[in-house]
């Protein structure tokens, strides 16, 4: 006598061995011995063989209509072998042969849309419109599967679905693995043999490289588009008082969002008052305000070559801005300084309107106003030059602030190595399509304009910082505990010491219409100036504030974001100026690892040949092929260009080690060719 029973959604069959009143003892084809439960059995049978049954039940099962097995079965609960006598019988009162009885119970059990199960053998019928609604669901998935089969194949020929397309860097960075676009794409993948990023440049899907990482950028940056909504800049309130200076401003000429200007008063008289005057949109733009809103979201200007995306619409930027031939409402700091030693004996904070004369330009006036320039006005004052009495003021000044800074630090800020400045040969001011002409230039670090704007900016954020801790007044300061490798700049509320630039305190406050944390600053400086002693009640923020740390977390994602968009879109552009000028070889210095950095270009690279170099060695290398997708290119050691290696110059690689030029690497892409047929249509309950 044999047995069949199910057991965990399988069906088995064996030869009894012994039964008792509540269990059997079974012996299964494969010598395994079971004990089952009586209850469990579903059909005891003499002949055929188990296995023999098994096979008859699955092959007969399969001809079993569904829809007329469902229309056969009874409204009540029913057994598998009612439902065989049922189907197969022309006599009811004749139960039905043990094959039909097996075949009806496989049919039964793999249909659960058709028929419920109630255990032990026994099954009920769907009701009709659940029947109708699983039997949709399941052609609907089945048109699916067709579809991903569609897609894939049109991938693997090279042709690339519109519906994939458009939803490409979903696909690759945050995907919905359950859709048919992603589906397709594993399958096609699968099917080519080919690394999905590959098989969809293939397939046409990229546009171009350029276009490939300024898409991604934007979809992982700003998923609803780059626009703004309709705004207007509201009206400045307070009545501010003119201010009696001559303010100038140093920025490039690209620049729009004019944040800050300078002022000097007092030359010849032995006290000169230093004026630093700041864009004060924090008086107009408050907290909660549409544009506020517009602005913590962007949290930052998004810097690249050829173009960039402002934190603030530009008519609500032009509004606020230090344009010249205007009284631009600022937030100003004056300094009064010994004109002889150039030690500070006071500081003062002012809001009021500021006479902008000239917003002076990097690119233009560099050349004019060099070292030599300010060395030789030591001796002959440049009365000649606009604004260059002033400036000669403000170098000897940023000099000195520069040197009182490293005294704090430890050791000088020695960088020498140039900043790169790209440009475009562009017909408009729209984005960049990456095939455009670039022409990389160098402007070397600490030049001196750079110099006098960067130490007026570091002292009036350093000033300002100190001023707010002293009112009690919190802000979003930037702090160093020490120089030690690997201790990182961090973000916070409270007023510490930035190791890194020397100073006591670090609160980024003179840029408030490119970095939020800027406005942030500006309204509770602004809440100092106005109260006073009182501010800590009038902030907008207050202390231990949740808010204040909400807005450093955000904007420590995005400027880390932003800035690692800007290094990797300046890399894109040195690999397009090497093939444009068809450069094969560069002189390189040898820094950590394997990589090293290119002397003239904004550069790193992996190098073969260059492990074991000392570090700062000077080296020749041979490029490789460029990957313009993912940023890489490759070099071998051709020529080594010192005998000795420079210790100053290696020193230095130690100094600038940190910065962001890295070399790149593959890029990694959420598609998991592991997933499951994405073919293989279910049953639906």
């Amino acid at each position: 006598m044999f047995v069949l029973f199910e057991e965990a959604g399988k069906f088995l069959a064996g030869r009894i061995l012994s039964e008792a009143d509540s269990s059997l003892q079974v012996e299964l084809d494969s010598g395994k011995r079971v004990k089952l439960k009586t209850a469990n059995a579903l059909l005891k049978f003499e002949k055929p063989a188990p296995a023999e049954l098994i096979a008859a039940g699955q092959k007969l099962s399969e001809e079993i209509d569904l829809d007329l097995a469902w229309e056969f079965a009874s409204d009540e609960e029913f057994s598998f072998a009612d439902l065989a006598r049922d189907y197969f019988s022309a006599d009811p009162s004749k139960p039905a042969s043990t094959e039909q009885q097996v075949a009806a119970l496989f049919r039964l059990f793999e249909a659960p849309h058709y028929f419920r199960r109630a255990g032990k053998g026994r099954f009920k019928k769907a009701p009709a419109d659940i029947l109708q609604l699983a039997l949709a669901a399941i052609e609907k998935k089945k048109q699916l599967a067709l579809q991903i089969t569609a897609w894939a194949q049109e991938l693997v020929q090279g042709q690339c679905p519109a519906p994939i397309r458009e939803q490409l860097y979903k696909i690759l960075f945050k995907p919905d693995k359950n859709s048919a676009e992603y589906k397709a794409v594993v399958e096609a993948s699968r099917s080519a043999h080919k690394a999905p990023l590959d098989l969809l440049q293939q397939a046409g899907a990229i546009a171009s490289p350029y276009q490939f990482h300024w898409k991604r950028f934007l979809f992982e940056n700003f998923p609803k588009g780059t626009g703004f909504p309709a705004l207007q800049a509201p009206d400045i309130k307070d009545e501010l008082p003119l201010a009696n200076v001559q303010a100038f401003s140093i920025d490039d000429s690209a620049t729009t969002e004019i944040d800050d200007a300078l002022s000097v008063q007092g030359l010849g008289s032995g006290t000169i008052t230093l004026g630093i005057h700041i864009a004060a949109p924090g008086l107009a733009v408050l907290p909660g305000s549409p544009i506020d809103t517009v602005g913590r979201a962007r949290l930052s200007t998004v810097y690249m070559p050829g173009y960039k995306l402002t934190m603030l619409p530009d008519e609500i930027v032009q509004s606020y801005t230090l344009q010249e031939g205007r009284n631009c409402p600022s937030l100003s700091l004056y300094l009064t300084l010994d004109e002889a030693t150039l030690e500070i004996r006071e500081s003062v904070t002012r809001l009021e309107q500021v006479p902008i004369v000239s917003n002076l330009r990097h690119d233009k006036l560099d050349s004019t106003f060099t070292e030599a320039f300010f060395e030789a006005a030591q001796t002959s004052p440049p009365v000649a030059v606009q604004w260059g009495v002033e400036l000669t003021f403000l170098h000897r000044l940023a000099k000195h602030l520069k040197a009182q800074r490293e005294i704090v630090r430890g050791k000088p800020e020695n960088f020498n190595r140039p900043d790169y400045n790209f440009k475009l040969d562009k017909s408009t001011d729209g984005e960049p399509q990456g095939d455009e002409t670039v022409s990389i230039t160098t402007r070397q670090r600490g030049a001196p304009l750079d110099l006098i704007v960067a130490e007026a900016m570091i002292l009036a954020n350093s000033t300002w910082g100190l001023w707010l801790a002293d009112h009690g007044v919190p802000g979003i300061y930037r702090s160093q505990a020490s120089m030690a490798p690997g201790v990182k700049v961090r973000m916070g509320t409270k007023s510490l010491p930035h190791a890194g630039l020397g100073v006591k305190s670090y609160a980024w406050s003179t840029s408030p219409l490119r970095r939020y944390t800027d406005l942030v600053n500006q309204w509770q400086i602004i809440a100092c100036a106005k109260h006073g002693r009182t501010a800590a009640l009038a902030a907008p923020f207050k202390p231990k504030d949740a808010e204040l740390f909400s807005i450093i977390s955000g904007f420590d994602a995005a400027y880390s974001a932003y800035n690692g968009f800007q290094a990797g879109i300046e890399r894109y552009w040195t690999l397009k100026y090497i093939e444009q000028n068809g450069i094969t070889e560069l002189t390189a210095t040898f820094f950590k690892d394997n990589l090293v950095r290119a002397d003239d270009l904004p550069l790193v690279l992996p190098a073969m040949g260059a492990q074991g170099l000392p570090r700062g060695a000077r080296v020749r290398i041979r490029l490789g092929e460029i990957d313009e997708i993912t940023l890489d290119v490759s070099g071998t050691v051709i020529e080594r260009l010192d005998a000795v290696v420079d210790e100053a110059a290696a020193e230095q690689v130690d100094e600038e080690d940190n910065d962001s030029e890295l070399a790149a690497g593959p890029i990694s892409i959420a598609v998991d060719l592991n997933e499951p047929d994405a073919t293989a249509v279910g049953q639906a309950a």
